[in-house]
């Protein structure tokens, strides 16, 4: 029995001493909140950044921090675009400028200018060109007042949609002589630039236009007749597609 009794306190002696343990445990545990906090850091915003910060030195030091947004869980913003919404208001300024061009479409004819005024729908837009014998005086770039009806009916319809507006100015490859113009460039750049002005003085906002003058240098058929050559001279207003 006495060498019995010897022998159960010589296992006593060699157990093993875990309390190292506990600190261990500590230490993984503050490591891993340090890991969330540098991963947070990254993706919240400065407010949820401090209230993590005062989170983690309350964990490290053992006092409690009064503060509403304390914590180390704090409710991410989104990262997720908004995936359907940019292709919603895409379809829908589509349907708008769908309907324009009926419209469009509608007034040409019901006010006999299918001569004067062609419509067309490109990838820049909703493309209405007007003859410039319906705008202008040969040479000149004051807007004949006659014209003025057929803008306002175009301007009525135009600001049923958002979009840019585009004016574009055009001419034949007959010089620009007799007139104040250098070139059929300031010819047809003031062309434009009258448009636009009336345009803005007849409220659609200054903002959504833009000209250009693109002298003789895009016509629309060879200038070999006096036909073409009539064609060529041109106003284009072009309402733009949203990108």
């Amino acid at each position: 029995m006495r060498k019995r009794k010897r022998a159960f306190n010589s296992d006593h002696d060699e157990h093993v001493d875990e309390s190292w343990l506990i600190p261990y445990a500590d230490l993984l545990t503050l490591l891993l909140a340090l890991f969330i906090v540098l991963y947070a850091a990254s993706t919240v915003d400065n407010e949820k950044y401090q209230a993590i910060m005062e989170s983690f030195q309350s964990e490290l030091t053992g006092t409690k921090i009064e503060s509403e947004k304390a914590g180390l869980s704090p409710t991410l913003p989104s990262t997720q675009p908004e995936v359907g919404l940019k292709d919603e208001v895409t379809d829908t300024n589509k349907e708008e400028l769908n309907v324009l061009r009926q419209q469009l479409e509608s007034y040409i004819n019901d006010n006999s200018l299918q001569d004067m005024v062609s419509l067309e729908e490109t990838e820049k837009g909703i493309e209405v060109s007007l003859k410039d014998v319906i705008l202008f005086d040969s040479g000149r770039a004051d807007l004949k007042e006659r014209s003025y009806q057929t803008l306002n009916g175009l301007i009525g319809l135009i600001n049923t949609v958002p979009n840019q507006i585009s004016i574009e100015g055009h001419t034949d490859n007959v010089p620009a002589h007799n007139t104040i113009y250098r070139s059929n460039w300031e010819l047809s750049a003031a062309r434009a630039a009258s448009v636009l002005h009336y345009f803005e003085s007849q409220q659609i906002a200054a903002n959504r236009m833009q000209f250009s003058g693109y002298g003789e240098y895009q016509p629309l058929y060879p200038n070999d007749s006096d036909e073409n050559r009539q064609s060529n001279r041109r106003v284009t207003i072009v309402i733009l597609r949203n990108s």
